[in-house]
């Protein structure tokens, strides 16, 4: 790798940030779609009229994320051997402003409409991704095991941010002036849900590369629950994350580009976006558990020169070729070079040795420096 870079004018604004021990994320952690220097940078602002932006930002970062009140009724162990998906098993609560988990129940499985656009939202959006977990890769929920999917509405005030605690999915209003209501983004329920699917397959430890891939797993099935939903193919898809998040009043799309990270928004109040593409611009910080919602941006990228480059539905060819990997013998503690060389093997043990799909995956994952050696390996040359 030639140089890395420091995270410029991160690293301050960051220090402050309580940080979470190594290993941390397994089964408690809560995993926020917004980074937290976003929400630092907004809980810093000096404008009157983006005052509630600020105070919101502030609740935000100090919130404490796992008030679980007793749930109405026990939840079933899930079996422990895989089973096949017969349908979604979910229930919609509604925290009324508090940060009580899991609200009061005001949608279960099978139930209409019911009018509140939020919860409505998030009942198709937990749809949509059991529908491309049981489609595409055969799985009954997000553990393989038809485990139940649960969510919350209306958390906190204006809560800046979505989330997923261990057991379930949150999601706050937004507070109106940066932000709007976190469920009216399909890639972030299904970025939110895709943590489930790792805490319940490779566990990748939230810290450094392993919690970057951890977050780019999830940007990755964020983005096919979306396309697998509008039906899309790869060269159709906007490749965004958290896309109808923000407000007019920012200059942005989203909150990430796979396509072309770094360049998901530039706007005088949060800045440029800070994703590097390739491992030349890899960010060292300590904050932000390693960067993990920086750095993401290398293996979000590789995924989406796999994805064009095979063309069709995504899902299909690169989709398949990342859950192998990420489903298969990973480990917790993953590098970038060890989850590429992962894909590489599972391109082979699907497509073949020869195969368009592997030649794909091991020329994306050069393009965004971590080379791969022929057998599946990391070359010695590997910038990661």
């Amino acid at each position: 790798m030639s140089a890395r870079r420091d995270a410029v004018g991160l690293s301050d604004s960051l220090s402050s940030l309580p940080r979470v021990r190594r290993g941390a994320y397994r089964g408690v952690m809560h995993h926020g779609i917004v980074p937290p220097y976003l929400l630092r940078q907004l809980s810093e602002l000096d404008r009157d009229d983006l005052s509630a932006a600020r105070e919101a930002a502030r609740r935000a970062l100090t919130s404490p994320l796992l008030r679980h009140a007793p749930r109405p009724t026990a939840v079933p162990e899930p079996p422990t051997t895989p089973v096949r998906p017969t349908g979604p098993d979910r229930t919609i609560g509604d925290a009324r402003g508090t940060e009580t988990l899991p609200g009061v129940t005001v949608r279960a499985e099978g139930d209409g409409p019911t009018g509140d656009v939020a919860a409505d939202e998030a009942y198709d959006g937990l749809g949509a991704t059991y529908a491309l977990l049981a489609e595409a890769f055969d799985r009954a929920s997000i553990d393989g095991a038809g485990l139940p999917l649960l969510a919350t509405v209306h958390y906190g005030q204006q809560y800046d941010n979505a989330f997923w605690d261990g057991e379930q999915i949150v999601f706050g209003d937004g507070d109106g002036q940066v932000f709007g209501r976190f469920t009216a983004s399909l890639s972030v329920i299904g970025h939110e849900l895709a943590h489930g699917v790792t805490q319940h397959s490779a566990d990748l430890v939230y810290e450094g590369q392993s919690g970057a891939l951890n977050e780019s797993v999830s940007d990755v099935f964020g983005a096919l629950v979306e396309q697998h939903a509008r039906g899309q193919r790869a060269d159709e898809a906007s490749w965004l994350i958290g896309e109808g998040l923000f407000t007019d009043q920012v200059e942005g799309t989203a909150l990430r580009s796979m396509k072309a990270p770094g360049t998901a928004y530039d706007d005088d109040v949060l800045g440029k976006d800070p994703q590097p593409a390739t491992m030349d611009d890899y960010v060292e910080t300590s904050d932000d558990n390693g960067g993990v919602h920086l750095n993401s941006g290398i293996p979000n990228h590789a995924f989406y020169l796999v994805a064009t480059a095979l063309g069709g539905h995504a899902w299909d060819g690169a989709g398949r070729i990342w859950y192998d990997a990420l489903t298969g013998e990973l480990s917790s503690t993953a590098t970038f070079a060890e989850f590429a060389a992962a894909t590489a093997r599972a391109a082979g043990e699907r497509f073949g040795a020869d195969s368009a799909e592997r030649d794909a995956v091991v020329e994306a994952w050069s393009t965004v420096g971590v080379p791969i050696g022929q057998t599946g390996s990391v070359d010695d040359t590997s910038s990661a």
